[in-house]
């Protein structure tokens, strides 16, 4: 007994000893790829004379990087889904805004790709015009791809040469927004819909009660694709100096065209393979045929350097990125958390150092009582410093009362906003559970007890009561749209009920203030701050990119290039989407002020 009292004892002592070695060189490695990650930033990429800077269209141009925990950063990495495809819009324009100015940088060589980003149209707005801004230095820009479409064309129209590939086609055929219904599913498997809504055009929930799109949601669709459509026949017709009438007239009429059409229509200037680009990037840079490459940066390697870094001021822009569905709480990476947002506002407006705000909206909106949270912040924060409103690719009804307290708010005018209406919505499971043997017996101390269950349709109290609840809070916000921007409340109802509008119309209407950009909107607020040029950019929230450079030196993980998915997986991908509507719905009241069911150009 005692030997074995012994050899117990000397195998714990030798378990917790080699458990406490492995601890501490566990804790002295990490130290070290700290360092090691830490310092090596310190050694930037050289930058060779003569060099092209590349613009792979299959980068993601977001508005920000969501900070991700450490097991989701380690979740990135070991899935292969690098973060190096993901820009940030501000990098984009920041880095040609640099390599106008840079000696270095020769031109801007964009290239397109089989997987392109589907970046919105506000977006590649303010890309475009930066590119607008490099060429007026007189450096070149050239732009190639296999196949051309819209968006990707819309960009490289600025170009001083267009290629094409032989063999390639050029996409014009106008844009589509499809939107998927759900309502013969639903009624097959016996799940039943209930709606309470404000708002003739309102139509987020249409994908569950219909099965085609109602006459006002066609009609305020069919206005915003005309007038997104109308941004890009007038850009592109005056780049290439083609008429638009006959741009119009090819969408019309062909919509796709093979590589010589497409020369022939001077859509493109000339014809050619990517060995030949090559060659012709080599000569352009200076560098020998018996080069591999030319000499080349690629945009987000430049967007790293010090020299595309934004100007170092005393006085401090705060830039405040709301992207995402919005729901209660603090929500998680692609949700706007109304509590986080709302305490992030909050403790700028009472930092002495930050001067002004600009809160960048990309957003389609979400739950009512999450929205009224942010709004509230805002209208505090523009009593005590300027607040400038920012809108993305959208910022429309959530996203859009979010905003309307500010001191100035911009779009672009292809910016998706409005949708002003509110709607509840509740499902019922009650005959496809008892399909399947589940019932349900319930105890209760009132008629109106069990009001948000799922077990059974809403009677007619029920209903009234919803809807009574939901009239209220739309009467809320257009008095709360009225007050904030000094409208006739009798116009707000007129132009609200849900609908849709583009920025350039929603300026019109008296919903934004100016047409223009996130640069735009960071130049009106050091104005209204009375900075002159002594200011600088501060971004929130702020990303932890150390310890991403630790989990990507442990793990040795490189960037690969995206896999263009097939046609099947990208249906089932869109549905994924399209139902996490439902995922997001969270709002303690069960009301949503939210744009029509992802609505999509393409």
């Amino acid at each position: 007994m005692r030997n074995f009292l012994k050899q117990t004892f000397a195998s714990a002592l030798g378990t917790v000893i080699g458990l406490g070695m492995f601890a501490t060189l566990g804790v002295v490695g990490l130290f070290v790829l700290i360092l090691s990650a830490a310092s090596s930033g310190e050694t930037e990429p050289q930058i060779k004379d003569k060099s092209m800077l590349v613009f792979d269209f299959a980068l993601t141009i977001a508005d920000s990087r969501p900070n991700a925990s450490t097991s989701e950063a380690l979740g990135t990495i070991l899935s292969g889904d690098s973060e190096a495809g993901v820009i940030t819009l501000r990098e984009v324009v920041n880095s040609i805004d640099a390599a106008a100015k840079d000696k270095r940088i020769a031109g801007i060589y964009l290239h397109g790709s089989s997987t392109p980003a589907l970046s919105g149209y506000a977006s590649l707005q303010e890309v475009r015009q930066a590119l607008e801004r490099f060429r007026q230095s007189g450096k070149p820009i050239i732009a190639y791809d296999m196949d051309w479409d819209e968006r990707e064309y819309y960009l490289s129209s600025v170009a001083d040469e267009i290629l094409l590939n032989p063999q390639g086609l050029m996409e014009l055929n106008g844009l589509s927004a499809e939107t998927t219904f759900y309502t013969g599913a639903l009624q097959k498997y016996g799940v039943g819909v209930q709606v309470t809504r404000v708002g003739k055009y309102k139509s987020a929930v249409e994908p569950f009660l219909r099965q085609n799109n109602s006459p006002e949601n066609r009609q305020q669709t069919t206005q915003l694709l005309r007038d997104v459509w109308g941004e890009f026949v007038a850009t592109t017709s005056k780049a290439r100096e083609i008429p638009p009438n006959q741009l119009e007239a090819i969408a019309s009429s062909q919509g796709l065209l093979m590589a010589p059409e497409a020369r022939d229509r001077k859509l493109v200037d000339r014809l050619a393979y990517f060995d030949e680009v090559i060659a012709d990037l080599k000569k352009r840079t200076g560098v020998t045929e018996a080069d591999q490459s030319f000499n080349q940066v690629h945009l987000p390697t430049y967007a790293s350097l010090e020299v595309a870094n934004s100007r170092k001021g005393r006085g401090e822009i705060a830039v405040v990125y709301a992207e995402g569905t919005i729901v209660s709480g603090q929500g998680s990476p692609g949700q706007i958390g109304g509590d986080r947002i709302a305490r992030q506002l909050r403790q700028l407006r009472q930092d002495k150092d930050v001067k002004a705000i600009v809160l960048r909206i990309n957003s389609p909106g979400g739950g009512v009582s999450a929205t009224e949270v942010m709004r509230r912040e805002v209208a505090l924060t523009q009593k005590t410093k300027p607040i400038i409103v920012s809108m993305g690719n959208i910022a429309a009804s959530g996203g859009y009362l979010m905003a309307i307290n500010a001191s100035q708010i911009f779009a672009e005018p292809t910016t998706i906003t409005g949708s002003i209406g509110v709607f509840g919505l509740l499902l019922n499971v009650q005959r496809l559970a008892n399909q399947n043997g589940i019932t349900w017996d319930t105890v209760q101390t009132g008629p109106l007890a069990n009001l948000n269950t799922i077990s059974r349709p809403l009677n007619a109290q029920e209903l009234s009561l919803r809807q009574k609840i939901v009239d209220s809070t739309y009467s809320h916000f257009l008095k709360a749209v009225a007050d904030a921007r000094k409208l006739p409340q009798a116009k707000v109802a007129d132009i609200a009920q849900g609908r849709v509008w583009s920025g350039q119309s929603a300026q019109k209407l008296g919903l934004v203030d100016e047409l223009g950009g996130l640069d735009d909107a960071i130049a009106a607020a050091a104005i209204a701050a009375k900075l002159g040029e002594d200011w600088r950019v501060e971004e929130y929230p702020k990303a932890r990119t150390l310890e991403e450079k630790i989990l990507q030196r442990l793990l040795g993980a490189q960037a690969t290039e995206p896999t263009p998915p097939d046609v099947l997986t990208q249906q089932w991908d869109r549905l994924q989407e399209d139902l996490s509507l439902l995922q997001d719905l969270n709002d303690p009241k069960g009301l949503y002020s939210r744009l029509p069911q992802l609505l999509r150009l393409e």
